[in-house]
């Protein structure tokens, strides 16, 4: 189980700013992510940075309780 925090637009698809979801991996929590929150969810993971304890992470990277998994959406401005 990982604590997973969401924001900007991964954050309003999801309806959520944070969930504890279960899984061994980033991939793992991800797809279980997928399931609940929807597609919209998705379409945003699709496009967006995952980063684990505030550094940049990938799917295979092992999670446990203490571990906080960050979506990052792409940001515009200017």
């Amino acid at each position: 189980m990982a604590l997973l925090r969401l924001f900007a637009f991964a954050r309003d698809a999801a309806g959520v700013g944070r969930a504890d979801i279960e899984g061994r991996t980033i991939g793992e929590v991800l797809d279980r992510a997928v399931v609940l929150f929807g597609p919209p969810f998705a379409e945003i993971l699709a496009t967006s940075k995952v980063w684990c304890n505030g550094e940049p992470a990938d799917r295979s990277r092992v999670v446990g309780p203490t571990d906080e998994v960050a979506i990052l959406p792409p940001v515009s401005g200017g």
